[in-house]
């Protein structure tokens, strides 16, 4: 049986992505689609690895890191240190951005606070404005 091929327009439409995008993955040596002459063929293992750095890249990990567990699918124990390395990093990950996302939320309520003190400010200069301006014409 014949192994469907992808063009890189293919891969391009399918995933959402440019042909720079899927070049700078191959120079980064995540994709290594064949070669006939000038033209790029993927595979079906490349476009498992693509939607795979797609969404470790959506997760925030880092390109060399998503290689790094790619890699580990070639060890030959039916993926097992690729899924238990994966695991691991992924919950490393998961922490770190709970915490980001607890950092955003006081950020957001410090600058809420802050916006809101400096309306009330605005308020009050206005309204003293406003008092010395009736009390100013009556004399």
């Amino acid at each position: 049986m014949t192994e469907t091929l992808n063009t890189i327009r293919e891969m391009c439409d399918t995933f959402g992505v440019t042909a720079r995008t899927l070049r700078f993955y191959e120079a980064k040596e995540l994709l290594s689609p064949r070669r006939e002459g000038q033209k790029r063929l993927y595979t079906r293992r490349d476009r498992a690895r693509l939607k795979l750095i797609l969404r470790g890249k959506r997760f925030g990990f880092p390109l060399e890191e998503i290689r790094q567990l790619l890699d580990l699918y070639d060890i030959g124990d039916q993926q097992k240190t690729q899924f238990q390395e994966t695991m691991q990093r992924a919950r490393v990950h998961l922490e770190g951005l709970r915490k980001q996302r607890d950092e955003i939320d006081e950020a957001i309520q410090d600058l809420s606070e802050q916006i809101d003190w400096g309306a009330r400010m605005l308020e009050t200069r206005e309204r003293g404005a406003a008092i010395k301006l009736a009390g100013g014409g009556a004399g």
